[in-house]
């Protein structure tokens, strides 16, 4: 976790139902903890009538400017009209020309629909984010964390800049899309963040995304391998009870736990050959809501202490 602390943008991202959200929520508060200030995001969805970042984090509802939750740390929904806007006011001479267009229905219908423009608005709200300064210069996030709603969304975040370059490449948007690609593309100030599970398919759908990441020159920072079963044999240990259950007897109590086990080991071990950039294991606890993203931000911090 500590090679996170110094980027600006961290990307999380993975398959449905790994855990992905949480994760997300659990490294904001572990990074605000260390004293960072932290604004962690969930792309917005007018459609949707919940929020699994606002549930993870304990709060009723996520808005789309910025707002202080815990020390250190705020949450925000990235939506792609604020995105916009922004983009207008930023290349139109007068404020009130930029929000004069976004007025008009015609306009933010077709910047909604066209194809890559709610991406360009999303990612064009995320580097006015990372611009945003306080009085004194210094930055007002230092870490900003975007729990990606899907696996194909940081994917599409980094086909934007190809896909508009084609069709624009010159002028204010263009402009707009090489600084976006920029800030995707250094790993100094982003890294990907992929989340999955300690079972086979999940771990091939991880590596296959992991893959698509470092296609798109996204800097892969780190790899959880989340809901890891707790481990408590040695080596010695495990042969023994392993020939206990081995051979002709009857079903035992404990047996599906020690296969599972078994898988994760497996598992983290394919994860570790596969990537070059640290695995961390996220053990499995039977919390849910906000108490699971501080349970786990908490071992966080134990595992930074012993390392």
């Amino acid at each position: 976790m500590k090679s996170l602390l110094p980027l600006r943008a961290v990307l999380v991202t993975g398959k449905g139902g790994v855990g992905k959200t949480t994760v997300a929520a659990s490294l904001a508060r572990f990074a605000a903890q260390c004293g960072k200030r932290v604004l962690v995001a969930e792309i917005a969805d007018e459609d949707a009538t919940t929020s699994a970042l606002a549930d993870a984090l304990g709060v009723a509802k996520i808005t789309d400017e910025p707002w202080e939750i815990a020390p250190n740390l705020r949450v925000v929904a990235l939506a792609p009209a604020l995105g916009h806007q922004r983009f207008l006011r930023d290349v139109l001479p007068m404020k009130v020309l930029a929000d004069a267009a976004m007025r008009a229905g015609a306009i933010r219908r077709f910047l909604a629909a066209a194809p890559t423009f709610p991406e360009m608005g999303v990612l064009y709200r995320l580097l006015d984010l990372v611009r945003t300064k306080r009085r004194d210069g210094a930055v007002e996030h230092e870490m900003i964390i975007v729990d990606l709603p899907a696996t194909g969304h940081a994917l599409a975040l980094a086909q934007i800049p190809a896909s508009l370059l084609r069709v624009i490449p010159s002028g204010p948007i263009a402009a707009a899309v090489r600084e976006g690609l920029e800030l995707l593309q250094d790993p100094v100030r982003t890294g990907a963040v992929v989340v999955t599970l300690p079972e086979t398919l999940p771990v091939s759908e991880a590596l296959e995304l992991v893959q698509g990441i470092e296609q798109h020159s996204i800097p892969l920072a780190q790899v959880f391998l989340n809901r890891v079963p707790f481990d408590p044999f040695s080596d010695e240990e495990r042969v023994f009870v392993r020939s206990l259950l081995d051979g002709e007897r009857p079903p035992m109590l404990g047996a599906r736990t020690l296969e599972r086990i078994d898988r994760a080991r497996v598992a983290l071990e394919r994860l570790s050959q596969a990537v070059s950039v640290p695995v961390g294991v996220l053990q499995d606890v039977w919390l849910e809501g906000p108490r699971l993203a501080e349970e786990m931000a908490s071992l966080m911090a134990v595992e930074e202490v012993h390392q």
